[in-house]
């Protein structure tokens, strides 16, 4: 189960200067730092020379690499929805995601793993938390939030809107990964063991076209890129940097593989 108590908050977006905290990823007995790639099992990558609007992305297993762990962040809400679509009406350019879970010590696919998601809008408002960026507008408490279990080949595949952003973050989407939880009836989850905390990143390419857009023009918070942020370490994959394809008029998908200790 991850443990987040010793993690500092994610600077809240009403809050300036004050650092983001992160965390590293403890392997086995003791305090040995795991190295972000998982011996043996580890692939390198062909260079891509396309952009990430034009890449090929795909949703495999064959990366086996150990997913940074990075701050939960101050808005996240228990009692998540299991549901495929998280909008909940929300304005902003479609985005599918596709994530599969891979064992890193082993790269085989986690099947029936919720991967639970939640992110600002585009005007950077969390649900439940709506005028901390400095917006008024309705808050039903559940826009924007949700997961869903993965099936047999590990992924999780997800629809929802491309983030706004907020004071003193880049744009990002937290995520979860859980084992062994039971869906409710009521659309909810019970019980489980929490196995990953992290988040997913964009290309600035990408987001430099995205923020010409309407609703996230209107949107008049400074923008902090990636290089700016004090999450994002320039990682790539190993930290949540997804492989997008699409345009703002038709929409992205995005994929990642997320490696996780299981």
């Amino acid at each position: 189960m991850t443990d987040t108590s010793h993690v500092p908050p994610e600077v809240p977006p009403n809050v300036d200067g004050r650092p983001v905290g992160r965390r590293t990823v403890l392997f086995g007995t003791g305090a040995a730092v795991a190295t972000l790639t998982v011996g043996a099992c580890t692939t390198t990558p062909e260079p891509d020379p396309s952009p990430a609007t034009t890449a090929t992305a795909t949703a495999t297993g064959d990366v086996c690499t150990l997913t940074k762990e990075l701050t939960e962040g101050p808005y996240h809400l228990d009692g998540q929805f299991v549901r495929a679509d998280i909008t909940d009406g929300k304005a902003g350019i479609p985005l599918e995601l596709a994530l599969t879970v891979v064992d890193a010590g082993t790269c085989e696919p986690l099947a029936d793993a919720l991967v639970e998601l939640w992110h600002s809008d585009a005007l950077g408002e969390y649900s439940g938390f709506v005028g901390r960026n400095g917006h008024d507008g309705p808050d039903n408490g559940t826009f924007l939030r949700g997961g869903v279990l993965t099936d047999s080949s590990g992924v999780a595949a997800l629809t929802t809107v491309y983030p706004g952003w907020y004071r003193g973050r880049c744009i990002h989407i937290h995520v979860k990964v859980h084992t062994n939880v039971t869906p409710t009836s009521d659309g909810h989850f019970t019980g489980g063991q929490e196995i990953h905390t992290g988040q997913l990143f964009f290309d600035e390419t990408v987001t430099d076209a995205v923020a010409r857009v309407t609703p996230y023009s209107t949107n008049s918070v400074t923008r902090t890129t990636l290089a700016q942020d004090s999450v994002y370490d320039g990682g790539g994959a190993t930290s949540g940097l997804l492989d997008l394809t699409g345009t703002t008029s038709t929409g992205y998908t995005g994929t990642l593989t997320l490696g996780v200790e299981h």
